[in-house]
Protein backbone atom coordinates (compact mmCIF):
# COMPACT_ATOMS: atom_id res chain seq x y z
CA UNK A 1 0.00 0.00 0.00
CA UNK A 2 1.28 3.32 -1.28
CA UNK A 3 1.41 6.74 1.37
CA UNK A 4 -0.47 9.27 -0.49
CA UNK A 5 1.71 12.35 -0.81
CA UNK A 6 0.46 15.87 -1.94
CA UNK A 7 3.26 18.88 -2.34
CA UNK A 8 3.27 22.07 -2.80
CA UNK A 9 5.84 23.92 -4.99
CA UNK A 10 5.59 27.99 -4.38
CA UNK A 11 7.50 28.32 -7.42
CA UNK A 12 9.48 31.41 -7.37
CA UNK A 13 6.56 33.05 -5.15
CA UNK A 14 6.02 34.80 -1.60
CA UNK A 15 7.82 36.91 0.79
CA UNK A 16 9.39 36.16 4.24
CA UNK A 17 6.13 37.59 5.75
CA UNK A 18 4.12 36.01 3.40
CA UNK A 19 5.57 32.59 3.80
CA UNK A 20 5.54 32.67 7.36
CA UNK A 21 1.81 33.41 7.44
CA UNK A 22 1.09 31.17 5.48
CA UNK A 23 2.97 28.29 7.38
CA UNK A 24 1.22 29.12 10.21
CA UNK A 25 -2.16 29.26 8.94
CA UNK A 26 -1.43 26.43 6.79
CA UNK A 27 -0.28 23.92 10.02
CA UNK A 28 -3.77 24.76 11.77
CA UNK A 29 -5.83 23.35 8.42
CA UNK A 30 -3.82 20.10 8.99
CA UNK A 31 -4.37 19.51 12.59
CA UNK A 32 -7.18 16.54 11.48
CA UNK A 33 -5.21 15.47 8.75
CA UNK A 34 -4.03 11.79 8.36
CA UNK A 35 -2.21 9.24 6.42
CA UNK A 36 -0.92 11.87 3.79
CA UNK A 37 2.11 12.88 3.45
CA UNK A 38 2.37 16.86 2.73
CA UNK A 39 5.13 18.25 1.69
CA UNK A 40 5.87 22.40 0.87
CA UNK A 41 8.31 23.40 -1.46
CA UNK A 42 9.69 27.05 -1.03
CA UNK A 43 12.63 29.34 -2.63
CA UNK A 44 15.85 28.18 -0.81
CA UNK A 45 15.53 31.71 0.90
CA UNK A 46 12.67 31.18 2.63
CA UNK A 47 12.82 27.74 4.45
CA UNK A 48 14.63 29.11 7.12
CA UNK A 49 12.01 31.06 8.37
CA UNK A 50 9.62 28.74 7.25
CA UNK A 51 11.22 25.82 8.98
CA UNK A 52 11.09 28.24 12.58
CA UNK A 53 7.33 28.93 12.66
CA UNK A 54 6.57 25.14 11.37
CA UNK A 55 5.20 23.48 14.69
CA UNK A 56 3.75 20.14 13.53
CA UNK A 57 5.11 17.05 12.38
CA UNK A 58 2.36 16.44 9.75
CA UNK A 59 4.30 19.02 6.84
CA UNK A 60 7.40 18.42 5.87
CA UNK A 61 9.40 20.94 4.35
CA UNK A 62 11.33 20.69 0.65
CA UNK A 63 14.18 22.55 -1.10
CA UNK A 64 13.63 23.16 -5.08
CA UNK A 65 16.82 22.28 -6.21
CA UNK A 66 19.64 21.39 -4.70
CA UNK A 67 23.42 20.75 -6.65
CA UNK A 68 26.05 17.76 -7.22
CA UNK A 69 28.11 19.26 -5.08
CA UNK A 70 28.25 20.12 -1.36
CA UNK A 71 30.53 23.23 -1.61
CA UNK A 72 31.94 25.26 -4.18
CA UNK A 73 32.46 27.83 -7.30
CA UNK A 74 28.85 27.54 -7.79
CA UNK A 75 27.29 31.04 -7.40
CA UNK A 76 23.55 31.04 -6.81
CA UNK A 77 23.09 27.06 -5.77
CA UNK A 78 21.71 25.40 -3.29
CA UNK A 79 23.62 22.72 -1.56
CA UNK A 80 22.33 19.86 -0.60
CA UNK A 81 24.60 19.95 2.81
CA UNK A 82 23.38 23.06 3.46
CA UNK A 83 19.11 22.01 3.05
CA UNK A 84 20.04 18.97 5.30
CA UNK A 85 21.34 20.60 8.00
CA UNK A 86 18.78 23.11 8.21
CA UNK A 87 16.22 20.01 9.50
CA UNK A 88 14.82 19.69 5.58
CA UNK A 89 14.28 16.18 4.39
CA UNK A 90 13.11 16.66 0.71
CA UNK A 91 14.37 18.32 -2.78
CA UNK A 92 12.35 18.57 -5.69
CA UNK A 93 14.86 17.90 -9.10
CA UNK A 94 14.18 17.86 -12.48
CA UNK A 95 11.12 20.31 -12.88
CA UNK A 96 10.56 20.64 -16.68
CA UNK A 97 10.99 24.99 -15.54
CA UNK A 98 14.50 23.97 -14.37
CA UNK A 99 15.33 21.58 -17.87
CA UNK A 100 13.48 24.22 -20.02
CA UNK A 101 14.99 27.91 -18.91
CA UNK A 102 17.90 26.65 -16.61
CA UNK A 103 19.52 24.28 -19.19
CA UNK A 104 19.30 20.88 -16.62
CA UNK A 105 20.04 17.91 -18.58
CA UNK A 106 19.42 14.15 -17.57
CA UNK A 107 23.18 13.80 -16.95
CA UNK A 108 23.27 17.12 -14.55
CA UNK A 109 20.27 15.83 -12.89
CA UNK A 110 21.28 12.44 -12.29
CA UNK A 111 24.21 13.69 -10.24
CA UNK A 112 21.76 16.20 -8.47
CA UNK A 113 19.86 13.16 -7.45
CA UNK A 114 23.18 11.40 -6.41
CA UNK A 115 23.89 14.51 -4.12
CA UNK A 116 20.46 14.52 -2.73
CA UNK A 117 21.29 11.03 -1.88
CA UNK A 118 24.17 11.64 -0.23
CA UNK A 119 22.97 14.04 2.15
CA UNK A 120 20.10 11.68 3.23
CA UNK A 121 17.15 13.74 1.32
CA UNK A 122 14.16 12.30 0.02
CA UNK A 123 13.79 13.72 -3.91
CA UNK A 124 10.61 14.77 -5.75
CA UNK A 125 11.77 13.58 -9.45
CA UNK A 126 10.24 15.30 -12.31
CA UNK A 127 9.88 14.17 -15.69
CA UNK A 128 7.51 14.97 -18.22
CA UNK A 129 6.69 15.21 -21.78
CA UNK A 130 5.79 18.40 -23.92
CA UNK A 131 2.61 19.03 -26.04
CA UNK A 132 4.87 18.45 -29.96
CA UNK A 133 6.08 15.06 -27.91
CA UNK A 134 2.91 13.93 -26.61
CA UNK A 135 1.12 14.50 -30.28
CA UNK A 136 3.67 12.56 -32.14
CA UNK A 137 3.25 9.55 -29.98
CA UNK A 138 6.43 9.95 -28.22
CA UNK A 139 5.66 10.50 -24.29
CA UNK A 140 6.65 7.09 -23.20
CA UNK A 141 10.18 7.27 -25.12
CA UNK A 142 10.73 10.69 -23.49
CA UNK A 143 9.42 9.63 -20.30
CA UNK A 144 11.92 6.45 -20.22
CA UNK A 145 14.65 8.50 -21.27
CA UNK A 146 14.19 10.75 -18.35
CA UNK A 147 14.26 8.26 -16.06
CA UNK A 148 16.78 6.05 -17.23
CA UNK A 149 19.08 8.78 -17.79
CA UNK A 150 18.12 10.41 -14.30
CA UNK A 151 18.14 7.24 -12.29
CA UNK A 152 21.45 5.82 -13.80
CA UNK A 153 23.19 4.55 -11.10
CA UNK A 154 20.40 4.44 -8.39
CA UNK A 155 20.65 1.10 -6.20
CA UNK A 156 17.05 -0.34 -5.20
CA UNK A 157 17.48 0.72 -1.26
CA UNK A 158 18.09 4.33 -2.95
CA UNK A 159 15.39 4.51 -4.96
CA UNK A 160 12.93 4.25 -1.49
CA UNK A 161 13.66 7.62 -0.71
CA UNK A 162 12.67 8.52 -4.50
CA UNK A 163 9.20 9.65 -5.41
CA UNK A 164 8.27 10.37 -9.19
CA UNK A 165 6.24 13.37 -10.54
CA UNK A 166 4.62 13.23 -13.52
CA UNK A 167 4.63 16.33 -15.25
CA UNK A 168 2.94 16.81 -18.59
CA UNK A 169 4.96 19.93 -19.73
CA UNK A 170 1.93 21.40 -21.32
CA UNK A 171 -0.63 21.07 -18.76
CA UNK A 172 1.68 23.33 -16.06
CA UNK A 173 0.47 26.23 -15.22
CA UNK A 174 -2.07 26.50 -18.30
CA UNK A 175 -5.34 25.24 -16.87
CA UNK A 176 -4.71 22.38 -19.02
CA UNK A 177 -4.70 18.96 -17.15
CA UNK A 178 -4.51 15.56 -18.68
CA UNK A 179 -7.54 13.98 -18.40
CA UNK A 180 -7.59 11.46 -15.29
CA UNK A 181 -7.25 8.93 -18.39
CA UNK A 182 -4.17 10.14 -19.95
CA UNK A 183 -2.78 10.59 -16.17
CA UNK A 184 -3.28 6.93 -15.28
CA UNK A 185 -2.25 5.30 -18.55
CA UNK A 186 1.27 7.37 -18.27
CA UNK A 187 1.88 6.32 -14.99
CA UNK A 188 1.32 2.94 -15.37
CA UNK A 189 3.59 3.10 -17.86
CA UNK A 190 6.09 4.85 -16.10
CA UNK A 191 5.54 1.88 -13.16
CA UNK A 192 6.25 -0.58 -15.84
CA UNK A 193 9.29 1.16 -16.10
CA UNK A 194 10.51 0.89 -12.88
CA UNK A 195 9.47 -2.94 -12.52
CA UNK A 196 12.18 -3.10 -15.82
CA UNK A 197 14.96 -0.76 -14.44
CA UNK A 198 14.40 -2.16 -10.51
CA UNK A 199 12.15 -4.81 -9.58
CA UNK A 200 8.52 -5.63 -9.19
CA UNK A 201 8.96 -4.39 -5.32
CA UNK A 202 10.37 -0.82 -6.41
CA UNK A 203 7.94 -0.53 -9.03
CA UNK A 204 4.75 -1.77 -6.64
CA UNK A 205 6.02 0.87 -3.63
CA UNK A 206 7.12 4.21 -5.12
CA UNK A 207 4.84 6.80 -5.29
CA UNK A 208 4.07 8.56 -8.66
CA UNK A 209 2.70 11.99 -8.53
CA UNK A 210 0.88 13.80 -10.70
CA UNK A 211 1.75 17.45 -11.57
CA UNK A 212 -0.20 19.94 -14.07
CA UNK A 213 -2.83 22.19 -13.05
CA UNK A 214 -3.80 20.33 -10.22
CA UNK A 215 -6.89 22.15 -7.82
CA UNK A 216 -9.18 21.22 -5.90
CA UNK A 217 -12.15 20.66 -8.73
CA UNK A 218 -10.39 17.65 -10.35
CA UNK A 219 -7.64 16.53 -7.08
CA UNK A 220 -10.72 13.72 -6.73
CA UNK A 221 -11.24 12.15 -9.89
CA UNK A 222 -7.45 12.05 -10.78
CA UNK A 223 -6.35 10.64 -6.93
CA UNK A 224 -8.88 7.41 -7.98
CA UNK A 225 -7.08 6.32 -10.64
CA UNK A 226 -4.90 3.09 -9.43
CA UNK A 227 -1.31 4.47 -10.03
CA UNK A 228 -1.66 8.24 -8.88
CA UNK A 229 -0.39 8.15 -5.69
CA UNK A 230 -0.71 12.22 -5.13
CA UNK A 231 0.09 15.45 -6.60
CA UNK A 232 2.44 18.29 -7.05
CA UNK A 233 0.76 21.42 -7.17
CA UNK A 234 1.84 24.50 -8.67
CA UNK A 235 -0.39 27.58 -8.69
CA UNK A 236 -3.26 25.93 -6.40
CA UNK A 237 -1.09 25.44 -3.41
CA UNK A 238 -0.53 29.55 -3.07
CA UNK A 239 -3.34 30.21 -0.90
CA UNK A 240 -4.02 27.90 2.36
CA UNK A 241 -7.32 27.20 1.38
CA UNK A 242 -7.13 26.36 -1.98
CA UNK A 243 -4.42 23.69 -0.80
CA UNK A 244 -6.19 22.64 2.31
CA UNK A 245 -8.98 21.48 -0.09
CA UNK A 246 -6.88 19.23 -2.36
CA UNK A 247 -4.53 18.20 0.79
CA UNK A 248 -8.12 16.49 1.86
CA UNK A 249 -9.23 15.22 -1.56
CA UNK A 250 -10.96 12.51 0.13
Amino acid sequence: MRKSMIAANFKMNKNIDEAITYIKEFSTLVKDVENIDIVIGASPILLYAMKNELKTDKIELSAQNVHWKDSGAFTAETSAKVVKSLGINYTILGHSERRQYFCETDETLNLRVKNALNNDLKIIFCIGETLEEREANKTIEKVSTQLKEGLKEISIGEMKNISIAYEPIWAIGTGVTATPEQAQNTHKEIRTLLKEMFDQEIADSTRILYGGSVKPANVKELMSQEDIDGALVGGASLKPESFIQIVKFN
